[in-house]
């Protein structure tokens, strides 16, 4: 399985860049309570913080709220994913354990200010690249409806879109069965690249302290927009 950031990508964001871990044996499951009072804590504090700090002083919020806009995007309209965690937490809405992948995804996104997905490798179908939607692109998302990708990133199998910054969709959602998995992190465009590996490499060193398994780290940029998943085994038409 090859995943690739589309080249025309970078005319209008030359700093992009990816986060990817490929997870392989992994173990999906209720998640530890060390985990569910970490995140549970984690959101407290932020509650407090967002008292008295606008969202856009969170400079992760700042940047992919410009990185909407220079995709053509209204983030006022559809908003990045860490955003909208951001702001379901301002309101004291927090949010509500699920397993072990989904918690650490979540986890991730709050504290790198970044959105975060995660996938079920089994589920995806050949090669996947990161382009921009257009207006016919979308699918049924985690948010229980669909979703228009129109000008929003997005990354795109051979079958169809399944995830984005914005909302992922059901169809490669990981579940208590899920072994193999794909993490993406849409990093920051400010970051370089030894910081973005350092980042994604904690993030991978972090998920298989709780769920087991191996991860490999890889980022994509532009100097690098590709990467071959080695022992790869996704599902075929």
């Amino acid at each position: 399985m090859k995943i690739t950031i589309d080249e025309n990508l970078f005319q209008l964001m030359p700093d992009l860049k990816l986060g990817i871990i490929h997870y392989n044996k992994i173990t999906v499951s209720e998640s530890p309570q060390m985990l569910k009072g970490r995140l549970q804590l984690f959101q407290e504090q932020l509650f407090f913080e967002l008292d008295t700090k606008p969202l856009t002083d969170f400079q992760g919020i700042k940047e992919w709220r410009e990185t909407w806009k220079a995709f053509g995007a209204d983030p006022n309209r559809y908003r990045p994913s860490a955003e909208a965690l951001f702001r379901r937490i301002k309101k004291q809405n927090y949010l509500r354990t699920v397993h072990t992948a989904v918690d650490l995804n979540t986890f991730f996104s709050l504290q790198y200010e970044i959105p975060a997905g995660i996938y079920d490798l089994g589920k995806i179908v050949g090669d996947i690249h990161l382009t921009v939607g257009g207006e016919e692109d979308g699918y049924d998302g985690l948010n229980g409806r669909f979703n228009s990708l129109d000008r929003i990133l997005q990354l795109k199998d051979e079958y169809s879109p399944f995830g984005s910054p914005y909302v992922d969709s059901v169809r490669t959602a990981v579940t208590e069965e899920t072994t193999d998995a794909l993490h993406v992190l849409f990093l920051r465009p400010s970051m370089d690249k030894e910081e973005a590996l350092q980042l994604t490499t904690a993030c991978g060193n972090m998920f298989t302290s709780i769920s087991g398994g191996e991860s490999t780290c890889y980022v994509l940029n532009e100097e690098s927009p590709s990467v071959l998943l080695n022992g790869s085994k996704p599902f075929n038409l």
